[in-house]
């Protein structure tokens, strides 16, 4: 069975920092252009987004109150549904003892809260840049708070990694890929484009799923709260998008079909779990292509962009060529699916009383 971290059961606010060779961190420098933009008439310009900006306000939350983390995390069984398992149901599968499933499963559970925790770095460094570049005061507000929200996102999963699970996997290339774009892109519509919308939507589905059928209690309960908070970054990319490519150049239209369509690609092969393989000494081209065979795993994928297409219908960027593509990739069938404002609107009561 696996191990259960020795300090699973043990918080320590003032632990000492572990050395950066054993968790691997790193430094790096990345130039990005960024234009800044003062604002000096600080016109309340856009109701919807000052709006945004009250409720953030009012739906804040303290990580050392709200969540418990003195609770035991038991890491002794798997923390999601068997038949998630990316080789479940396979060959491979089948010849592995209970031990190296329940190992195995810890690994891949740590992979996944290790992207959650390197996509909300990335977020908090978007949102700060769009402070900087945004032109209208009440859209500087919003993302003011978001840089609040993002670095709580990143404190708790690096407090669950290395408290509770007791490692992390480093970035996975494709979501680096796509973070890089978006960072160092200087237009900050392609910046909202890409953190709120492609990679903040692709967030709120995939937290959802970790929360609706992970089996772990403090997991279950942190995520509902990143959830609260991903739900309005969602909608501040769609709020301040949905009118502003209304009146754009076909080319310059495409060029945002385009990227959406390529940043869609990248979020779905960063799924493929080849750092678990390759760490685990397993034939990772075999592992990866059980991974995309499996049809609970197609599944997952899919559903990642259950948010994505419908915000992306909104802002009027879903064109018959786009349609196309995205019913190559198997996702088009959401774009009737729940507006991002529906998942907005039912947060409201929900932050005192989790669902669990």
């Amino acid at each position: 069975m696996a191990t259960p971290n020795p300090a699973a059961s043990v918080v320590n606010a003032d632990r000492e920092p572990e050395p950066a060779a054993t968790r691997g961190l790193t430094l790096e420098h990345l130039d990005a252009n960024l234009d800044v933009v003062y604002n000096w008439g600080y016109e309340q310009t856009r109701s919807d987004l000052r709006a945004l900006y009250k409720k953030a306000q009012r739906l804040q939350w303290n990580p050392d109150d709200t969540l418990p983390w003195a609770d035991e995390v038991d890491f002794a069984k798997l923390q999601f549904p068997e038949q998630m398992f990316p080789l479940h149901g396979s060959g491979m599968y089948e010849k592995m003892s209970i031990a190296e499933r329940d190992s195995l499963g810890l690994e891949i559970y740590a992979w996944v809260t290790s992207q959650f925790l390197h996509g909300e770095q990335g977020a908090l460094l978007a949102a700060s840049q769009l402070v900087n570049c945004v032109p209208d005061m009440d859209s500087k507000y919003y993302a003011s708070t978001q840089v609040y929200d993002e670095g709580r996102h990143v404190e708790v999963y690096d407090r669950y990694l290395h408290e509770k699970i007791g490692f992390s996997y480093p970035i996975s290339p494709y979501l680096k890929k796509l973070l890089d774009l978006i960072l160092t892109d200087s237009r900050w519509d392609m910046k909202l484009l890409g953190m709120q919308i492609m990679v903040e939507g692709l967030a709120l589905a995939a937290f959802g799923m970790m929360r609706d059928f992970g089996t772990e209690p403090l997991m279950k309960r942190l995520t509902h709260y990143v959830m609260l908070d991903e739900a309005r970054h969602v909608a501040y990319g769609v709020l301040s998008l949905r009118d502003y490519y209304s009146d754009f150049t076909e080319k310059d239209r495409n060029e945002r079909e385009d990227f959406i369509y390529e940043s869609a690609v990248l979020m779905r092969d960063r799924f493929l779990y080849d750092q678990v393989w390759e760490k685990m000494g397993m034939p990772a081209d075999e592992c990866r292509r059980i991974t995309l065979q499996s049809h609970s795993q197609q599944m997952f994928r899919q559903m990642l962009f259950s948010k994505i297409v419908p915000a992306i219908k909104k802002m009027g960027l879903l064109s018959a060529r786009q349609r196309t593509r995205f019913e190559a990739l198997g996702i088009l069938q959401f774009e009737s699916w729940q507006d991002p404002f529906e998942s907005l609107n039912a947060t409201d009561g929900q932050l005192a009383k989790p669902p669990f």
